[in-house]
């Protein structure tokens, strides 16, 4: 017989180095959920990433155990990575903070391949190119 889903959540945390620290120990004793326990499989699973950002998505059952699957990068901690900058320009119409090349933009599409809602790779470096003008970031090429 399959578990009782109680609450289905979703974190995001540096690969291979989350603490339960907050802000992710309060969300996660928050939801009922053992921070200890949870960053330590976190920590197991993606030791290979070391430190870099993933989304989670974190299921609690009714007897209060948990699976967790992870996701890729989020596109806009990708995008900063790829132009080089800190973060996203405030006025991004006005104000331009980095560059990125369509080959950039091809490469972080591909790899977030499977979590977009996107047919084509085209489709989803249009997605993502969405992301990078809401941010202040030009794509060139």
């Amino acid at each position: 017989m399959a578990k009782q889903i109680e609450k289905s959540f979703k974190i995001v945390a540096p690969g291979g180095k989350a603490t339960p620290a907050p802000p992710l120990g309060p969300a996660l004793g928050a939801n009922g959920i053992n921070p200890g326990q949870f960053i330590q499989a976190f920590n197991d699973r993606t030791k290979d990433l070391n430190g870099k950002v993933v989304g989670c998505v974190v299921t609690l059952y009714k007897d209060r155990s948990f699976d967790f699957i992870i996701k890729s990068s989020p596109a806009s901690a990708l995008l900063k990575e790829a132009a080089g900058v800190e973060k996203g320009s405030g006025v991004p119409q006005a104000e331009k903070v980095g560059k990125v090349t369509r080959d950039q933009v091809r490469a972080i599409a591909e790899e977030k391949m499977e979590d977009l809602n996107a047919g084509t790779v085209e489709s989803a470096m249009r997605l993502i190119e969405g992301t990078a003008r809401s941010m202040g970031i030009v794509v060139e090429g």
